[in-house]
């Protein structure tokens, strides 16, 4: 459902193509989007406008009373009050203070209806985009994380959308205040006084036409600074995750500076855009003295001639700041709208991505998977330009540990991301047990493997919780029994909470071999019938690296093994190994053939285990 809204919402965009290099058009169409999201909030809506009105119109309401309160005091027995029935002067007067208080009570109660209605639905209208805007992102193929800097697309899902709050919470509400005063007020005016209402008036155009010129020089401001924020956070999100390596090249000064330029770019851009939001006020405030200074002039010179009631003249010099400071509202509301729209419009700009890999329709996959893997005349080429296979045609039977080598950059990795669709060949068919992996569905497709990779993701959560990761069906006896398999079982019971140990963040109160034991236990725990190993043992040490190959022997007499190593040790009990350089596959076998065979793997195998680099030639 969310997709087709946001296809609609893509196809009108298309439309209005010609138009939307107008920034104005481009932001109504975001603020029409936003308010979009407020659609299953209808009710919520309603009561918060209702409120706000309300209090709006309370909060004005006193102000007639200062005019009756005059009457009051002036003509005492002849006032209003006394016409329409309330004749004894203290009761009058008791009367307005009844009257006052009742009205400032109700005010204020409106005033926290609406307070509170409007957070909660700027609460509500954030969730909805931030969960439709991760949900999306999620959906969108590796290339796109590839080219994105983690701080910046933290920056939009968290910062941006915070931002759009307060324009929830206070933008809406400044714009009913604006709109509430000065209709109400314009009436009051014109019902006293026609003309005094046309020279109070006469200010607004000039007003508004310099609200209008700082809108649109605000918008592209609020732009780059959101830009220049998302760098900034980009920096310090890269910096975080790269703490280890600052601390041990001694680069903690280099990396200050560098910050300190990022967070200066995002200072200045910031104090461009103060600049110019702060200049709105003062110069409205010119306008409105201009309109005071008419009403308090023309106004006092008609009471003087008696064509214009004391009350009515006090009730007029109260309100003209009642109708013409709101207009001050503008800079406010023009300051919270653009900041909202620059935040919106980068939010949108990640949910309005089109989805490269999708599900197929046309098959789904098999119940039981066997584990039959064919790669038919597959060519792909990287989006930056990077071309690896050319044709690449293999197969791998059910049941089988294959091992696949090569020098970096020779596609090994590539292969597994072509699988597991993360990427789709140019040209070619990747099969699984027969069926053709882009006509499957992409969740059943990714569940038949399970992956121990080079690079782990473990959370900040207990030991049991990240074998269970992705498996929430799993017994304690289905982790115990994983962990056995993978030889970590016994380092577990070692520690004083065994498998309820919390890690820590990305499970650095491990080691590295005792981190990539736990991600086979997790692989093996999704029971899925293959197996990836990716460069799982590049990164350990020599003990490890023998109990994870004890690991792989006790897991491969009912999984298809899928090994990709540097490490040929890795590989050795392999049923076929595939050699690759540059994207074609050059060598298949067995290791003791390919070692006989004495090609690229023989000069590879004899480099890691110091003996001579014969097959020379094979580079």
């Amino acid at each position: 459902m969310r997709r087709l809204e946001k296809n609609s919402f893509v196809k009108t965009k298309n439309k209005l193509d010609i138009s939307m290099h107008d920034k104005s058009v481009e932001s109504f169409f975001s603020l029409f989007r936003l308010f979009y999201y407020m659609r299953p909030y209808r009710t919520r809506l309603i009561g918060a406008l209702i409120c706000s009105v309300l209090h709006n119109i309370f909060d004005i309401l006193p102000d007639l009373l200062i005019g009756v309160a005059v009457d009051v005091v002036v003509n005492k027995h002849n006032s209003f009050l006394a016409r329409v029935g309330i004749a004894d002067f203290l009761a009058q007067l008791l009367f307005l203070g009844s009257a006052t208080f009742i009205l400032w009570s109700l005010e204020s109660i409106f005033e926290y209806l609406s307070e509170v209605l409007w957070r909660n639905l700027a609460q509500a209208v954030q969730h909805d985009m931030r969960v439709a805007a991760y949900g999306h992102m999620q959906q969108l193929e590796m290339a796109y994380f590839e080219n994105k800097s983690t701080g910046e697309i933290l920056t939009v899902l968290n910062d941006d959308i915070n931002q759009l709050e307060q324009f929830f919470d206070k933008g809406i509400s400044d714009g009913i205040y604006f709109i509430v005063s000065v209709v109400c007020v314009s009436i009051i005016f014109i019902y006293l006084s026609p003309m005094i209402a046309f020279f109070a008036f006469f200010p607004v155009p000039m007003i508004i036409f310099i609200a209008y010129n700082f809108q649109n020089k605000l918008g592209p401001l609020y732009v780059h600074v959101r830009e220049q924020a998302g760098l900034l956070g980009a920096r310090i999100a890269s910096n975080i995750h790269g703490i280890a390596t600052i601390k041990s090249c001694t680069t903690e000064g280099y990396e200050l500076e560098r910050l300190r330029n990022e967070s200066c770019a995002y200072k200045k851009c910031n104090s461009i855009a103060i600049g110019t939001s702060a200049a709105f006020v003062p110069v409205v405030r010119v306008a409105i003295a201009c309109g005071f200074v008419i009403t308090m002039t023309l106004g006092g010179w008609y009471v003087l001639h008696g064509t214009l009631a004391i009350g009515a003249y006090s009730v007029l010099v109260s309100m003209t700041q009642r109708l013409l400071w709101p207009f001050i509202y503008l800079a406010k509301i023009t300051d919270v709208y653009k900041r909202a729209m620059a935040c919106a419009q980068r939010v949108f700009a990640i949910i309005d991505l089109p989805i490269g890999i999708v599900d197929g329709q046309s098959a789904d996959i098999k119940e039981n998977v066997v584990g039959h893997i064919e790669f038919k005349n597959v060519s792909f080429m990287y989006p930056s330009g990077v071309h690896i296979f050319e044709n690449l045609s293999l197969s791998i039977e059910p049941g089988q540990m294959v091992g696949f080598v090569g020098s970096t950059g020779s596609g090994k990795t590539t292969l597994i991301k072509l699988l597991l669709r993360f990427y789709d060949p140019i040209k070619g068919t990747i099969f699984l047990d027969g069926l053709d992996t882009k006509n499957l569905k992409l969740h059943a497709l990714r569940r038949s493997f399970g992956i121990v990779s080079q690079d782990i993701f473990l959370f900040n959560g207990t030991i049991q919780e990240n074998i269970m990761y992705g498996s929430s069906n799993a017994t304690i006896e289905d982790v115990e029994h994983a962990a056995h398999m993978a030889e970590i079982h016994n380092f577990i019971m070692t520690l004083k909470h065994g498998y309820k140990t919390v890690i820590g963040e990305h499970g650095q109160r491990l080691s590295g071999g005792q981190k990539q034991r736990i991600s086979i236990a997790r692989a093996l725990v999704s029971k899925a019938p293959i197996l990836i190993f990716d460069e799982a043992t590049s990164s350990v040490d020599n003990e490890t690296e023998v109990a994870i190959q004890r690991s792989l022997q006790n897991i491969a007499h009912d999984h298809t093994l899928f090994v990709v190593a540097h490490r040929l040790s890795s590989v050795r009990h392999a049923d076929n190994i595939f050699v690759l350089r540059n994207g074609v596959m050059v060598e298949m076998g067995k290791h003791d053939d390919l070692v006989v065979k004495n090609g690229m793997y023989a000069h590879l195998w004899h480099i890691q285990t110091g003996g001579s680099t014969i097959g020379k030639n094979c580079f």
